[in-house]
């Protein structure tokens, strides 16, 4: 025996209800056991009878409405193209908004891995709505497609951060550019309210690349960027890191990336993350040196963010010795003044260790270089004058 469950949602308000179908059922067994209880604690009390699911019908068949009109639209300049039914719409999250967020919940925890409700009765909870206007008049007038919760939280000393919670394209509608859509409306909310810079929260990896994506082509008319990434480029070019004896540093300038910040509202983990993805977008993918070197600079990177870098221990160094008393926690500490360039503290590995960190290091910057190299394919194809003009200079 199996058991079939179709669970139905109302488009106008997000109602819904179930219907289940047994194909058999096993005489001798324990019964039929009541889900209800187990999709309620899912669903809570959006989980009707039919009779209630289908009234809503007529009577809320304008709920989205009246959400919607007591929002503001938020008008940007996006890189998608226009579509003048679709708008985005902001609205605190209190009263018919918050009951429409309450609503939306099950959807966010069924397709938003890892996701969690958040607790709108905390002070500075917001909500972006993608809707689509429509004409037919037997549908209602506004049709939601998306959404986006945002919170403002303080900063010190006198200004406002901006981060995005949670952002859900209806399965029908993925696809359609309106996730882009979204983050271009934070992105302009955040300029216009010069807010301290725009964070995501755990954002999934499809949420990233069009993230990296969006940004990235705003940093490709930002003028201040380009001197120092020339350089850089320039540097990879013609410098030899084959043979290095220190670890890289693949880094815009300080000044630089607080410049960002205050004219973009990218924050700092943010742009290192697109000025790797420039730096690679500005070399020729065909100079293998240049590549290589690149290369070695995302290496060193997260080899320093897994392994750590230097710290300073002046020359100390831990080293497992043999002992009747412990062999595998024994240690002797080496101390010697002549080490400028001291690695970390360290235990002394065996060869096969090594041999397996290195291959499992190999292997995560195999994955990022193409992460990186799948952003700046993207980027090219949707920025081709932005690039063309970044490359002449």
């Amino acid at each position: 025996m199996y058991l079939l469950v179709n669970i139905t949602l109302v488009l106008s308000d997000f109602l819904k209800t179930l219907t289940k179908h047994f194909t058999d059922i096993f005489q001798g067994g324990k019964g039929i056991t009541d889900l209800k209880p187990v999709l309620q604690s899912i669903f809570g009390e959006n989980l009707v009878e039919k009779e209630e699911f289908l009234q809503t019908f007529s009577k809320e068949c304008e709920y989205i409405r009246d959400v919607v009109t007591n929002g503001n639209a938020i008008k940007h300049e996006g890189t998608t193209e226009s579509d003048p039914t679709v708008e985005i719409v902001r609205v605190e999250l209190q009263g018919a908004a918050a009951f429409l967020y309450s609503r939306l919940v099950p959807l966010v925890l069924l397709l938003v891995e890892g996701s969690t409700p958040i607790d709108i009765g905390e002070h500075g909870w917001e909500m972006l709505l993608v809707v689509k206007k429509t004409t037919q008049e037997s549908v209602p007038k506004f049709q939601l497609l998306g959404f986006a919760a945002v919170h403002n939280f303080y900063h010190y000393p006198e200004s406002t951060r901006l981060r995005i919670s949670q952002i859900l394209v209806l399965p029908p509608h993925q696809g359609e550019g309106h996730g882009l859509r979204l983050l271009e409306a934070i992105n302009s909310i955040a300029l216009s309210e010069n807010i301290y810079d725009v964070t995501i929260e755990d954002p999934s990896d499809y949420l990233q690349y069009v993230r990296s994506s969006i940004d990235c082509l705003r940093l490709l008319t930002f003028d201040p960027i380009k001197p120092a990434l020339s350089a850089m480029v320039s540097s990879l070019k013609e410098t030899n890191l084959s043979k290095r004896t220190c670890s890289l540093r693949m880094v815009p300038p300080a000044d630089l990336t607080e410049t960002v910040r205050q004219k973009l509202k990218i924050n700092r983990k943010q742009f290192l993350r697109c000025w790797e993805i420039l730096v690679c977008l500005s070399l020729d993918s065909e100079d293998r040196k240049s590549m290589d070197n690149f290369r070695a600079c995302i290496y060193d990177r997260t080899k320093g963010e897994i392994l750590g870098g230097a710290t300073g221990t002046n020359g100390k160094r831990l080293v497992q010795m043999p002992s009747s008393v412990n062999e595998e926690e024994s240690f002797a500490v080496f101390w010697t003044q002549d080490c400028e360039d001291a690695d970390d503290q360290t235990v002394e590995q065996q060869p096969e260790d090594l041999k397996t960190q290195e291959e499992q290091l190999n292997e995560l910057v195999d994955n990022q270089m193409e992460e990186i190299v799948g952003v700046a394919k993207n980027v090219a194809s949707r920025g081709k004058d932005k690039l063309a003009e970044l490359l002449a200079r």
